[in-house]
């Protein structure tokens, strides 16, 4: 009897276990919350920001997450432009009502030099405040602290001994210790991006210098790099859909976040419906485009994958809705193509969803920065008709993105080339 209990002891904490660990592998991210991304100019750029709202917007179609964009340039943990650091988090963090809140500060923090005891103590000081103030006054908020984008130091040679990046890692190791501490999240914003900065060096270093252009102010290349590194953090799935047919005995062998209906008989022809779109990427901007080839953001984040087998032409040409999308070889097809990298009816529909994103958002820089802020002090009654009328406009937009975000039943066709 006693060995039953123990082997049933066993079990359960062997479930507690594997019910603990799968929750962790979910993403961060509930249906129901409103995240703030609270920040300097980089966050006020609108660009992470942006690839993340996108991102999690096609990738999770059905999920009611909002997004407000609180970014200031020039702030730091006292604040700057929009106001002293109090004032910021209560008109433009704490008056949302976030359940989620991003904070990105230390570029200007640490003052574009050399380590500096008594700078770095404000640093740690203010930023211990903003995390204490935002717990009080939202206790069930969830924040994810951000260790600093980079200073490239990459493609251009350090402004002094060490560099500046190497001060910004100091700062995010406070970061991170104080999120161990205080039980908060944490996204490390430098590491990967210097990687791929690196790897982008050895392969155009013209072209590399783009990615960061001041090297403070990434431009959409480095923004998507963060955005990645922002995602990873918060355990983003890689995949998008994952499709595997035999044609050679006719059947759907799998389908991973889809639904494959009306398969023909040889196998060619198919109705798919994805539960989700790619992040739609601009490989026509060089820089961008090099930014993805030296980085983990296809793999880590891109994965709509399709794989036939058991073709036998030599060579299929594979349509979408009628629209042709490549051609490749039974063996690529029996490999496995990714479908997000190619031009498809789906890549399309999700630059319409990125568009509404970057629509809403200058709707809502508009209504903040040029009417709520300037005019916080004498809201005349025509102030609050102009606000109400640019807030009902940007939930008439968010509407519109999450419209255009559902998933479509598409028509796919292998043409064989004899």
């Amino acid at each position: 009897m006693k060995k039953v209990h123990r082997f049933a002891s066993v079990l359960i904490l062997l479930l507690l276990v594997a019910s603990a660990a799968y929750a962790q592998s979910g993403f961060y991210l509930k249906d129901g919350d409103r995240v703030v991304f609270y920040g300097d100019s980089i966050t006020d750029q609108r660009l992470y920001t942006t690839f993340v709202e996108t991102y999690v917007v096609t990738r999770f179609p059905k999920m009611n997450v909002g997004f407000v964009h609180s970014g200031w340039g020039g702030d730091r943990v006292t604040g700057g432009g929009g106001g002293k650091i109090d004032e910021r988090l209560r008109r433009d963090v704490i008056a949302y009502k976030p359940t989620v809140v991003t904070i990105m500060l230390g570029m200007n923090d640490a003052s574009y030099k050399a380590h500096d005891a008594a700078i770095f103590d404000t640093f740690t000081t203010g930023y211990q405040h903003i995390t204490r103030t935002l717990k009080s006054a939202l206790p069930g908020a969830r924040l994810t602290l951000i260790q600093p984008s980079p200073y490239d130091d990459v493609t251009r040679a350090p402004t002094f001994d060490g560099g500046y990046n190497a001060v910004l890692v100091r700062y995010g190791g406070f970061i991170k210790e104080l999120a161990q501490k205080e039980g908060h999240h944490v996204a490390d914003l430098n590491t990967s991006v210097v990687g791929a900065l690196r790897k982008a060096n050895d392969t155009d270093a013209s072209l590399a210098q783009r990615i960061v252009p001041d090297r403070v102010h990434p431009g959409p290349g480095g923004h998507l790099l963060m955005a990645e590194a922002l995602l990873r953090a918060w355990n983003a799935p890689a995949i998008v859909s994952s499709i595997e047919i035999d044609a050679a005995t006719r059947k759907l062998v799998r389908a991973d976040n889809s639904k494959v209906t009306g398969l023909s008989q040889d196998g060619s022809r198919w109705t798919q419906e994805d539960n989700a779109l790619p992040l739609p990427l601009d490989m026509k901007d060089a820089a961008l485009a090099l930014a993805v080839r030296s980085s983990d953001v296809v793999s880590n984040l891109n994965r709509q994958m399709l794989r036939v087998a058991g073709l036998s032409a030599p060579r299929y040409t594979l349509k979408i809705d009628n629209e042709e999308v490549g051609s490749f070889t039974k063996e690529q097809l029996g490999e496995g193509i990714n479908l997000a990298t190619l031009q498809t009816p789906m890549t399309k529909q999700a630059a319409a969803v990125h568009a509404l994103t970057l629509k809403h958002n200058t709707v809502h820089f508009a209504s903040w920065r040029q009417v709520h802020v300037p005019l916080q002090d004498i809201l005349t009654p025509e102030a609050k008709n102009a606000m109400k009328a640019l807030d009902d406009l940007e939930t008439e937009l968010v509407r519109q993105q999450r419209a255009a975000a559902q998933p479509k039943a598409r028509r796919y066709e292998l043409i064989s080339q004899m």
